[in-house]
């Protein structure tokens, strides 16, 4: 009852987790879809209206062309005249500071009066005209700005900006006013810079209204389109007029349809549009791929994804940001397929390219272009293991998008000349992109706990650190790993297993026997055997802990999750048999302690574990075969094997009795050829 219980409550906990995350993925998208009005008609000038005849419901004007209006505006505020305060006070305050300097030590410098009078005269014209700040009046000449309105005491007068003077300028006039009666090197020396101030000051408060004012009465439309009337009928060619009728209809119902129930009805309509399609990819991980919901990796990256790239299509759409063909979707695909396999990595881009395509003004162009896309990426990336795979497959990735878009075109249009070149940059910057692939792989590995096929080969390099070490360590154990990761890659190729995979873990497998290599077999010399002094319990303990030692060397030399697996899988829960049956034979009367024994598991779980540990007792037991003829191979082949799946290791991973037969066939034709005999000579009789 317990069991059945506990059974329960893990399937509850598991429908709890995926409706979590279906709420989650579908909330998190629609929340950035663009909840605008939308008209449901495409159409471009020059081409032909696709639908059925077009008759307006409502009244609604015809807007300018955003061009003309611009233009308009321009023109308008091209004559506008910005507002700015006179403070009278700075001028007088200046003026009464000029005759106070003149009575203290101006006079010692000045000849006479007049020259008190003359830069009082002119001081009062420049305050008059007015004095801008330097940078108030370049900006005013920049804008082209040729006049602007001087508030004082309320009163507002014209005054044309090539009268007033800026600090600098108002110096200058003041120097040269009169050189003929007054002396320039006597006035230097009266800074009469200390008499200049800005006394214009821009009012913007006053301005802007009064920008606003003007563009209030610029007239938006040109026209009106009445209710009832035709706009359009199938086949008609959409010329400069109509486009607009249609660009005003769509403007007008875009803002008609901002009501709070139109809006609560698109919600609806995008929850139940993006529900649908998550709603069937979960039936298909449930259907087909059960076990990528059991680990986590796999399924966070899957959803991660979705959400990334419909949630960066939904930004870029709604804030207008470049152009969404640049994005490389064919990258979804390719992660997918590196990480987990094709089927998945297929159908998860289709969803996503359907999700994303409610956003566009052209889906059905958008998912024709990124599906084949996505298509040739899996195609061509089966296996990645070189960056010069990548580029070969955005290279392909260009010209399918190039290529699709172009027989579009053609069908679409009826003239070469009005091709749309842009796109093509497009997909140029889309399969650059699409490098950046490589690198990310590596962030995804270690975020989501995967191992690529790159990271496999570089740790099936037999010139890194650990291999090298083991190589000089454990040389026997090292020729056998050699052997037993040739024997497994091919048998992996032969059932469509992973056989990179199994290679490289092949080469790890018994890393362990470099804590005691003396006591393995294949690293004796000269008649050694320390096992003489041991008792049988501890010298299977000693055996058994090079899966133990292994693991603990995987973790320090940080090698993946999944190369330790198979450390810890390629002897399951198997026992070993030479120290276990000769204990029987000592003790027949008498039951073992299995547990002392047997290795600590798990059995394998995978196909590529199963193959490694059914390739790793062949080869060893082959070592021991006293002459290597085509029977004694298949016979010995047949007993271990036939053995192992009797014994029950391979029940809990998929293989297939299919799949033990040819990696059977494998074994017996690859040892056959590894044992080779050569031919004698005959002598030459004499």
């Amino acid at each position: 009852m317990s069991y059945f219980n506990e059974k329960q409550t893990r399937l509850y906990r598991n429908l709890l987790y995926r409706a979590l995350i279906f709420i989650g993925t579908v909330a998190l998208i629609v929340y950035f879809l663009p909840r605008d009005g939308k008209f449901n008609y495409q159409f471009d000038i020059d081409k032909p209206w696709k639908y059925g005849q077009l008759m307006a419901t409502f009244d609604f004007p015809i807007y300018k062309d955003d061009k003309v209006v611009k233009h308009e505006q321009d023109s308008i505020l091209a004559n506008f005249q910005p507002y700015y305060q006179v403070d009278n006070s700075i001028g007088q305050a200046a003026i009464n500071k000029l005759k106070n300097d003149y009575q203290h030590h101006l006079r010692d410098i000045l000849p006479s009066s007049d020259y008190l009078r003359h830069l009082e005269k002119k001081l009062t014209e420049v305050y008059s005209a007015g004095i801008l700040s330097t940078d108030n009046l370049e900006q005013l000449r920049q804008d082209s700005t040729a006049a602007i309105m001087i508030i004082d005491d309320k009163l507002a007068q014209q005054r044309n900006t090539d009268k007033l003077f800026s600090v600098k300028s108002a110096y200058a006039y003041l120097m040269n006013a009169d050189t003929v009666h007054y002396r320039r090197d006597l006035l230097r020396q009266c800074s009469l810079n200390e008499y200049l101030l800005p006394n214009l000051t821009y009012d913007q408060e006053r301005t802007e209204s009064a920008r606003k004012e003007v563009l209030n009465n610029y007239s938006w439309a040109n026209g009106i389109v009445l209710s009832g009337q035709k706009i359009i009928d199938r086949g008609e060619i959409v010329d400069q007029e109509t486009y607009n009728i249609l660009e005003s209809l769509r403007k007008e119902s875009i803002q008609r349809s901002e009501s709070v129930g139109q809006k609560r009805l698109m919600l609806s309509g995008q929850i139940l549009f993006v529900s649908i399609f998550m709603l069937c990819f979960m039936l298909y991980l449930d259907l087909f791929r059960k076990d990528y919901y059991l680990r986590k990796g796999s399924q966070s990256l899957l959803f991660t994804l979705i959400m990334f790239y419909c949630v960066i299509t939904a930004i870029m759409v709604t804030n207008n940001i470049f152009n969404v063909y640049i994005l490389p979707y064919a990258m979804l695909p390719i992660i997918i397929r590196v990480f987990l396999d094709s089927r998945t990595a297929f159908l998860t881009h289709v969803v996503t390219i359907l999700i994303c395509s409610i956003c566009l003004r052209y889906p059905h162009e958008f998912i024709l272009l990124q599906i084949s896309a996505g298509m040739v990426a899996i195609y061509s990336l089966r296996e990645l293991s070189q960056r010069s795979q990548l580029f070969k497959t955005a290279l392909l990735v260009i010209l399918t998008y190039a290529t699709v878009y172009f027989a579009f075109e053609l069908i679409t249009e009826n003239d070469l000349s009005k091709l749309n070149g842009s796109m093509y940059t497009y997909f140029i910057i889309n399969g650059i992109l699409l490098l950046f692939t490589y690198p990310l792989l590596f962030l995804l590995e270690k975020t989501f706990g995967f191992t690529s096929n790159v990271t496999l080969v570089e740790l099936s390099n037999i010139n890194n650190s650990l291999l090298r070490r083991m190589s000089e360590t454990v040389p026997g154990t090292f020729q056998h790993s050699m052997q037993v990761a040739n024997l497994a890659a091919e048998a992996a190729n032969r059932i469509g297993a992973k056989s990179q995979l199994v290679r490289t873990g092949a080469l790890y497998h018994d890393i362990g026997k470099m804590e005691n290599p003396v006591f393995f077999t294949e690293n004796q010399s000269g008649g050694i055997n320390p096992h003489k002094n041991l008792s049988y319990e501890q010298s299977a303990q000693v055996v058994i802990s090079h899966v133990t030692g292994g693991l603990k060397l995987a973790e320090k030399n940080n090698l993946p999750k999944v190369i330790k697996e198979f450390i810890s899988t390629h002897h399951g829960r198997g026992k070993t048999k030479y120290f276990y049956i000769s204990w029987k034979n000592e003790h027949p009367n008498e039951e073992p302690n299995d547990e002392l024994f047997t290795y600590p598991g798990p059995n394998p779980f995978t196909k590529e574990q199963a193959i490694l540990m059914m390739a790793d007792s062949v080869e060893a037991a082959s070592r021991s075969l006293p002459e290597y003829t085509e029977e004694s191979i298949s016979n010995l082949v047949e007993k271990i094997i036939d053995s192992q799946v009797e014994d029950g290791y391979f029940k809990e991973c998929p293989i297939t009795f299919k799949d033990i037969a040819t990696v059977k066939a494998v074994f017996k034709e690859k040892l056959k050829t590894m044992y080779h005999t050569r031919i004698s000579y005959p002598e030459l009789k004499k």
